[in-house]
């Protein structure tokens, strides 16, 4: 026979176990707002049955049920899932990143709008061509001079413009670098106390979390890889153990050489940073630990890291890319071209000063800060100091509106008007003018953004998919708590009712049956 006492420890067991679930829903409950957290279950499990199989066993008819224990807390998670969300979050960060820069880029062009570059490059032309038809004129000579002035300004708004949000860009990486270093560092703190866990048997659900919360943060950043060490074989086969972060390609494939930036077996980080050239504004790599430093190129892990880097200035096959550094290039090949080409066609030509003999000598409509560039080459930066010449500005006598020495020509300002639609081989390709070229530069800019813009939506949309599969799966739902809740209450009230019913049985025989023979 069984132990008299063997239906009060079925029934202990019972209430105990309804109370560990009872207090794991109040933890769901509790933490129903909370970012990150995964729900939690308890695992019920049936104790050993009496009596064990033994020679010596007593002889009843079969084994009697002992109860019940709570054999485990787990997380409800699906791990392919989260594998999944990061790699679509390292897109979504890389091409929201992109269209961000992008953004910005068209708001600085502001194409097209009555304050742009082509519109004010129009009123330039115009005003020559009013100056053709009346050569003499010290008005149209003023506005001439005066448009003239404002092309240079537009050009120097624009580069200067670019430039600070460059550097706004290259503020950005540092920030990112420094919160991918602060993420990782936590991710590694964490990778300890789960450690200091583990082999006690506990599985430290709420570490887990916080843990999987700061990798879900850091895919934003770098596309990451995810490996978890084998735990201690003192832990419950639940325990997950330490985690090894690797950064990984756009496919998911390891980077050559491999880059662990999380060691979870020999507890390290290697701290990430971004190298620059000696100017400190030309991304040359970026370094892990002491290992030598990826160029951009090989480094090609997505993620917001890898948008702000390729949106500014960084340096691959020897030259300066990125997409503001392409739009700075092209300023600068637009106003090389432009200038040199007004340039030699206005020294062609004949001012007032040189038809009265005043001056022996036509000057250059635009200074370029240097002497005399050769042909094709392009002035670095000039779009950001071009201005009109000294000579100009001081007297509107020195512009060259006529070819001939005679008064009332104008045919050289009708000339300096067409330096828009002559082809220039030099700067802007075969049979391409320099309003052809600028136009493509436009064209090419809003296909871009708009292609960053729509990539920007297709990963977002992807992300927000996946998190909705893993959030039905992992995020706590009150509805299905307070469900939980009332079932574990009746179930824990109906095992404080087996121990009434067993203390009764027991009062009966321990108190009101009567001596034997009495």
């Amino acid at each position: 026979m069984g132990s008299t006492f063997h239906g009060l420890e079925v029934a202990k067991r019972g209430l105990f176990t309804q109370q560990s679930a009872l207090y794991t829903t109040g933890h769901n409950i509790a933490n129903a707002n909370t970012e990150g957290y995964t729900r939690q279950r308890v695992n019920f499990e049936q104790t050993g049955p009496y009596p064990p199989a033994s020679r010596n066993r007593p002889d009843i008819p079969g084994q009697v049920g002992s109860g019940v224990q709570a054999g485990s807390i787990e997380r409800v998670r699906v791990g392919y899932l989260d594998y999944q969300y990061r790699g679509e979050n390292s897109k979504s960060g890389y091409y929201d990143t992109r269209s961000s820069a992008l953004g910005r880029l068209e708001a600085v062009m502001n194409e097209p709008s009555d304050d742009g570059l082509a519109r004010t490059m129009d009123r330039f032309w115009e005003s020559l061509q009013d100056l053709s038809v009346n050569p003499e004129d010290s008005g149209a000579r003023s506005v001439v001079r005066q448009r003239g002035e404002a092309v240079a300004e537009t050009f120097n708004y624009l580069s200067n413009t670019l430039k600070a949000h460059q550097k706004d860009i290259k503020r950005e990486t540092s920030v990112t670098v420094k919160e991918i270093n602060s993420l990782a560092n936590q991710v590694n703190r964490l990778n300890q106390q789960i450690a200091e866990v583990e082999p006690h048997g506990m599985v430290p659900n709420d570490l887990y979390d916080e843990r999987d919360r700061l990798l879900d943060q850091l895919s934003q950043h770098v596309n990451i890889d995810v490996k978890y060490e084998d735990a201690p074989s003192s832990a419950d086969p639940l325990a997950m153990g330490k985690a090894s972060v690797s950064i990984v390609d756009a496919d998911g494939k390891p980077l050559v050489p491999e880059v662990v930036l999380v060691d979870g077996a020999a507890n390290t980080v290697n701290q990430m940073s971004v190298q620059y050239q000696d100017d400190g504004s030309l991304a040359s790599g970026i370094q892990l630990g002491g290992a030598a430093p990826y160029s951009v190129e090989d480094f090609s892990s997505q993620g917001k890291l890898k948008g702000l880097i390729e949106s500014g200035r960084y340096m691959e096959d020897g030259e300066a890319k990125g997409t503001y550094q392409q739009m700075l290039s092209d300023l600068d090949l637009m106003a090389t071209g432009f200038a040199r080409s007004f340039n030699e066609v206005h020294k062609q030509g004949e001012s007032l000063n040189t038809i009265s003999g005043d001056s022996t000598e036509v000057p250059n409509f635009f200074d370029l800060g240097v002497a005399n560039p050769a042909e094709g080459e392009v002035v670095e930066g000039l779009a950001g100091i071009l201005k009109i010449s000294d000579e100009i500005r001081a007297d509107g006598d020195n512009i060259a509106a006529a070819t001939l020495k005679q008064a009332g020509n104008g045919e050289n300002a009708l000339a300096l008007s067409e330096v828009q639609n002559n082809a220039n081989g030099d700067y802007f390709g075969e049979e391409t003018s320099m309003n052809s070229f600028y136009e493509s530069m436009i064209g090419t800019m809003a296909v871009e953004t708009q292609e960053a813009e729509r990539m920007s939506r297709n990963a977002g949309t992807l992300k927000a998919s996946v998190n909705e599969q893993r959030q039905s799966v992992s995020s706590v739902s009150l509805d299905e708590e307070m469900s939980n809740m009332i079932k574990f209450q009746h179930a824990y009230n109906a095992a404080a009712r087996n121990i009434t019913v067993v203390d009764e049985m027991l009062d009966k025989i321990i108190n009101q049956m009567g001596r034997v023979g009495r």
